[in-house]
């Protein structure tokens, strides 16, 4: 594939990546270690300038080979250098113990594991990198406790030690880095997940890695962004009428929850769609149009009153605050099999669990917990590993997936694609309704269902740092709407 910065890899990927620069490229591994010290140094300066006194956590892997690349350039530069080596030395090999020597020749000292770290002004952290399979254990896992309490700014190299490159998630314990340098290819559990608590700012280093190496190894996935999409969606005609971009039909609302629909349908009109219809419990038909003008609205008692609707519709949203009930049954049963492009979200996808089938053109929106239910799985293994459970729930259901969270994803034939923005003011009630409804609004104007939910995911995810620039804190889902309708234009 073609070398990208977006592009994300799994260990293995990246280890063979590795071995084809140094095996039949020709570039000598020990060059490539004292380019990644190089950088991490160079980074380390610019981060922590006033620094006068550096600790050096290694291992004795290629990890901590770079370690000792940068404990020796710090050296060089006239800082206090102290430097742990958790292994035993004898025992490293290769150009790690090249970078070792290079150390110890510049007047380097290393020390063992006492129970205790001294003070610095920044700590490195080298201590395990991307092949860690097991829960963090002994001294290792006392060193990453005794960095967590130091209190000190902490560069990670390559990886927080502690954390699986593969999925993201600690392993045992995992060093909380401020700044993570990590190098060849972007390993993919960087950037989703529980392992954001841990990376704080993720810095990509190819190493001067020629592209043709990359067009060997397909990328496992890939980042994205609201600026991926710029040229999604063509500029209007001058003629333009509302019938020309889509008439998004939700169905939702059931009694005392008319909020979901009606924060979907205005998001749906925000995102571009020409009309959107609710079809609605009949307790809430009158009050819809009351709290936004714009939104038609349609009371249905029967799954039979809702067909008609349908057939008049370019695309549905089925699920916002339906509920569960024998009347939100029926209207699922009713409507699900429909030849239409759907987006199924919160109680359709409950309801999708409970009587489960394969997909016809349907984009699904689950937040963990819904995918759990939907995979027959529990929370904390679709948050251990929001790769394979993306993966699973497309597979399984032959639709367009969309985890929700940090770091959504989005899952499809085409592979598996990571939002990159996003920010925690949005872990509050309605964001995935409006998310909902801008995927829909977005279908309505004819666009395919993966660039759809891609488009939706990366616009509803800026939307929410713009909106996050006057606070994180007390954010709510409306105030995304404005920003949308930026977005799209």
């Amino acid at each position: 594939m073609e070398k990208r910065a977006d592009a994300l890899y799994t260990a293995d990927q990246v280890r063979e990546l590795d071995r084809l620069a140094i095996e039949e490229e020709g570039i000598p591994g020990i060059t490539l270690m004292q380019r990644a010290g190089a950088r991490c140094f160079n980074e380390l300066t610019q981060a922590w300038p006033e620094a006068s006194s550096i600790l050096v956590c290694c291992g004795p892997g290629n990890n901590g080979g770079d370690g000792y690349v940068v404990a020796t350039l710090a050296l060089r530069s006239g800082l206090d250098v102290h430097l742990i080596q958790m292994g035993d030395p004898q025992q490293i090999r290769g150009d790690a113990a090249l970078a070792r020597q290079t150390f110890i020749e510049a007047g380097g000292v290393e020390h063992r594991w006492e129970k205790r770290l001294p003070e610095s002004d920044v700590i490195v952290d080298a201590l395990l990198g991307t092949g860690l399979q097991r829960p963090v254990e002994g001294h290792y896992l006392a060193c990453i406790h005794a960095i967590k309490y130091q209190g000190r700014p902490v560069l990670s190299v390559d990886i927080p030690s502690g954390i699986h490159a593969d999925t993201g998630s600690p392993l045992g314990g995992a060093v909380g880095a401020d700044i993570v340098v990590t190098f060849v290819g972007r390993k993919q559990g960087l950037y989703t997940g529980r392992s954001l608590d841990y990376c704080g700012r993720v810095i990509f280093d190819d190493l001067g890695i020629p592209e043709s190496v990359y067009h060997r190894i397909k990328a496992s996935a890939r980042l994205i962004d609201h600026q991926d999409y710029n040229e999604v969606l063509p500029k209007r005609r001058l003629n333009a009428h509302k019938g020309l971009f889509g008439h998004v039909l939700i169905i939702g609302g059931g009694p005392g929850m008319p909020g979901a629909a009606i924060m979907a349908g205005t998001a749906a009109l925000r995102a571009g769609a020409g009309r959107v219809t609710i079809a609605t419990h009949p307790d809430h038909a009158a009050l819809i149009p009351m709290h936004q003008a714009e939104l038609m609205s349609q009371g249905i008692l029967t799954a039979d009153e809702v067909l008609p609707l349908v057939e008049k519709s370019s695309c549905v949203i089925l699920g916002p605050g339906l509920g569960q009930t024998e009347w939100a049954r029926e209207l699922f049963e009713s409507v699900i099999d429909q030849p239409l492009p759907m987006v199924l979200d919160a109680d359709a996808l409950n309801l999708l669990a409970h009587y489960p089938r394969q997909g016809g053109d349907w984009v699904l929106t689950p937040h963990p917990a819904e995918a759990a239910r939907l995979l027959g799985l529990s929370s904390h293994d679709v948050q251990r590993d929001r790769f394979s459970a993306a993966h699973r729930l497309h597979e399984r259901y032959q639709a367009v997936a969309v985890l929700k969270g940090a770091g959504t994803m989005v899952a499809s034939e085409e592979g598996l694609s990571l939002c990159s923005e996003g920010n925690p003011g949005m872990a509050t009630a309605g964001m995935g309704d409006i998310l909902t409804g801008v995927i829909g609004g977005l279908m309505a104007q004819k666009l395919d269902l993966i660039s759809a939910a891609e488009r939706g995911v990366c616009l509803h995810a800026w939307a929410g740092d713009q909106a996050a620039k006057a606070g994180e804190r007390g954010m709510i889902a409306t105030d995304l709407l404005r920003f949308i309708r930026q977005g799209v234009n």
